[in-house]
């Protein structure tokens, strides 16, 4: 299966890598569990620019984007900003899925457990490579 082509901004580079190295303690908690292909043996990446947008942590081979929303995501402006980015990502055929801070600081289990559900049912319904053919 041949990987899609996601167009990103190249000037945002710099912006994702400084996301990086300030990330929010809720991101730095998320990805000690999505790092180094913990979850099912999926590559996730953080901080990543699809578009001109940046995603907290995506992982292109699940067209997931996982995005960690603090406070600032209850004000009308950045949940009409959130609704745009959404928008587009799912355009380029990326599932989004939402936590909050509290959610991830104070219920990680439920966090993972969402994430999980996600990634079964990705692959009950995308063939398997391997078994291409046969």
């Amino acid at each position: 299966m041949k990987r899609k082509i996601i167009p990103y901004n190249p000037t945002l580079k710099e912006l994702a890598r400084e996301l990086r190295n300030n990330s929010t303690k809720a991101e730095i908690i998320l990805w000690l569990k999505l790092k180094n292909k913990q979850l099912f043996g999926y590559d996730f990446h953080r901080q990543k620019p699809i578009d001109n947008y940046i995603v907290d942590f995506f992982c292109h081979e699940l067209m997931l984007a996982i995005e960690v929303d603090g406070y600032s995501h209850q004000f009308e402006d950045v949940y009409v900003k959130d609704i745009t980015k959404e928008n587009k990502l799912n355009e380029f055929d990326i599932t989004v899925i939402r936590f909050t801070d509290d959610q991830v600081l104070k219920d990680m289990e439920n966090v993972l457990r969402a994430i999980e559900f996600y990634i079964e049912e990705y692959e009950k319904h995308t063939p398997n490579p391997s078994q291409e053919g046969n």
